[in-house]
């Protein structure tokens, strides 16, 4: 009977028979537990690769993978629900764009805790903590949005939930089925991003001396390019069989970049086809 035993192999050194037991691999209750060795905060960045055994195993990449993707529906559930407010109820919606100070408000709360969980490990990685962190920027980035989009007819922001919807729908379908790998890319992704940047300060100075709807559609363009682009990479780091991947530790992180991608998507496509209001 060798059933449920781990093999004794006999090892002969210098004429002296020494029985080596090989260690045998964890189980899955073990691989998922605290203790574990890619699960105990032990990390050097990161964007740690994983150790071998535990990214290979698909229980835990279908449960990282699954727990994003919640994450991500309730945050964007959350976010429609919001702007539907402030672009189907009128006096919802003045109220709003009478007190901007409102916008400003969510601003810095959205500042102060997008910062806390890109670049505090502790917070980010803290149960409950870091589910109360993610709750409070989702509300912040939500008013933000709906503010914006108050502004804009409410047929064109429809139009742009609905582009967004699609784009985002292909791209993740494209990320998890095509053999390219887009992590491979900063180096296009950066060269976007300084332009971007460039162009944000060229129209921030030729904005004082009058609007130019020429060259704020081709940042809008642009941006809406770039950022999906962004959401391919996001979404490749959540898999095994790339360049780089994401510790299943860090699902706050996955789903606040991704979140991030879409929210900036429909943004860029709302000034691209948006129509102010009549």
């Amino acid at each position: 009977m060798t059933r449920g035993k781990v093999s004794v192999t006999n090892k002969t050194i210098n004429g002296i028979e020494e029985r080596v037991v090989p260690t045998a691999p964890p189980s899955y209750e073990e691989a998922t537990a605290g203790g574990s060795p890619c699960h105990s905060g032990g990390y050097y960045s990161d964007h740690e690769m994983l150790t071998e055994w535990s990214w290979h195993d698909q229980n835990i990449r279908r449960i990282f993978i699954r727990k994003v993707y919640t994450i991500l529906m309730t945050q964007l559930l959350i976010t429609l629900a919001i702007v539907a407010l402030f672009t189907f109820c009128d006096p919802v919606k003045i109220y709003i764009q009478a007190n901007p100070g409102w916008y400003w408000a969510s601003y810095a709360v959205f500042f102060v805790t997008y910062l806390t969980l890109s670049c505090c490990t502790g917070p980010r990685r803290r149960f409950p903590w870091n589910l109360i962190l993610l709750a409070v920027f989702t509300a912040s980035m939500a008013f933000m949005t709906a503010f914006v989009s108050s502004f804009y007819n409410t047929k064109s922001v429809m139009i742009c939930l609905g582009i967004t919807a699609m784009v985002c729908l292909s791209v993740t379908i494209f990320s998890f089925q095509t053999k390219i790998d887009i992590t491979s890319c900063q180096g296009v992704l950066f060269v976007l991003c300084m332009t971007m940047f460039f162009c944000g300060i060229m129209l921030s100075i030729v904005l004082p001396f009058g609007y130019v709807p020429l060259l704020h559609a081709i940042y809008a363009v642009m941006g809406a390019i770039l950022f999906t682009m962004f959401l391919a990479f996001d979404t490749q780091l959540l898999m095994e069989n790339k360049r780089y991947t994401i510790s299943p530790e860090e699902y706050i992180f996955a789903t606040l970049n991704i979140y991030l991608d879409i929210i900036y998507i429909f943004s860029f496509l709302l000034q691209i086809f948006g129509t102010g209001q009549d």
